[in-house]
């Protein structure tokens, strides 16, 4: 299989893997043929990329951080919990006694999926339809901020707190108004003000919460704090902000720049990466990106990437100790002409080979193998 951008899908492709949408449903399985109408259609939806079946690459595997079963359970949950809170005031000690149990049971299948496997790395998950992005969004920083956390080494009580605070970072956005939450479209500044509120209003859902720790309701305060005092809601800097506040923060970050949305497309995670890294010891800590960028694929499997060497060919496997110098499976050769045997390329083993164009429109695209 091949990861196509939309842009760059023509009917007669065949899907290799499903499209969800954001509550978990199946909205086209695997080998529906791909016609203009879908084509369009997935484009309006915010689907980015698309895995699509290659007889080139059809021994590529794709694992998961977690199983389809166990996201489509925990998106249920996730949005059965925040449609409680939406559009609606909280009123003077009214609780949710329900949330902590709820979110606990996530929380548990997903450290336990995570940590049944080694070397497990950050994959693009962001394949689906963004029909509400509040509820895919929260569970992919819950499972990004976990792993994290796994890799430098928090207790698994730790762990439970962090992935919590991640899980309902967000929390707060369900006290904003849906006509400012699921605009499909840039906004205005007293848009964005309102929308800025839900740090704090987030802070409030939880901080009274049974079973919740205050540092989760703390998460949710400031999240969009940042090292330099540039963030919000109170511009507090550097030690100030709470260590678990900071991981979230970033993951924040980096799932939003790689996530589709109406008025604008998804980055793949290397474009995301650097974007983090020019953000280093002035919004996000300098040892954090750094243990990011060693967790997160860079180059996607699947992904199509040209080298310096003018071949062009797929990513097919990775090193989990450098995930930036991928194994590829070259398929055209100096002259952009497909190869009858394709061969595969070490790029730890190979050091002045480079990749120096991701998805590149001369690429050829995947439809030359179906």
């Amino acid at each position: 299989m091949r990861l196509v951008p939309i842009k760059m899908c023509r009917p007669g492709m065949k899907l290799a893997k499903k499209i969800f949408s954001e509550d978990g449903l199946v909205l086209l399985g695997k080998h529906v043929e791909l016609t203009d109408q879908l084509i369009r259609r997935l484009g309006e939806c915010g689907v980015s990329f698309v895995y699509i079946e290659d007889p080139m690459t059809a021994d590529l595997f794709i694992p998961e951080l977690i199983t389809d079963e166990t996201r489509i359970r925990a998106l249920k949950e996730i949005r059965t919990g925040f449609k409680d809170m939406m559009g609606a005031s909280k009123r003077k000690g009214m609780t949710y006694p329900y949330i902590a149990k709820q979110f606990q049971q996530i929380m548990t299948m997903v450290m336990d999926e995570i940590s049944g496997q080694k070397d497990a790395m950050i994959m693009l998950m962001n394949m689906g339809v963004v029909d509400h992005y509040l509820y895919q969004h929260s569970l992919n920083v819950c499972i990004y901020t976990t792993l994290l956390g796994m890799s430098v080494g928090y207790t698994k009580d730790e762990l439970m707190t962090l992935g919590m605070g991640a899980l309902l970072h967000d929390i707060g956005k369900t006290q904003i108004s849906s006509n400012v939450l699921l605009k499909p479209g840039p906004l205005s500044e007293e848009e964005y003000n309102e929308m800025k509120r839900h740090t704090e209003r987030g802070f409030q859902l939880l901080k009274d919460e049974p079973n919740i720790p205050l540092i989760v309701a703390h998460c949710a305060f400031q999240h969009h704090e940042r090292l330099d005092g540039s963030g919000y809601p109170r511009g507090i800097r550097g030690d100030d902000i709470h260590e678990y506040a900071k991981w979230i923060g970033l993951v924040d970050s980096y799932d939003a720049m790689t996530t589709a949305r109406v008025y604008r497309g998804a980055m793949l995670p290397h474009q995301a990466i650097e974007a983090l890294y020019v953000g280093t010891g002035t919004l996000y800590e300098q040892r954090m990106v750094q243990v990011f960028r060693d967790k997160v694929v860079i180059y996607p499997l699947g992904v199509m990437v040209k080298l310096n060497t003018g071949e062009s060919g797929v990513v097919v496997d990775y090193h989990a100790a450098s995930p930036h110098r991928p194994i590829v499976r070259i398929l055209y050769n100096e002259a952009g002409e497909p190869l009858q045997v394709p061969y595969e390329k070490d790029l730890t083993k190979q050091l002045t080979t480079m990749i120096v164009s991701v998805n590149d429109d001369e690429v050829t695209p995947a439809s030359a193998g179906v």
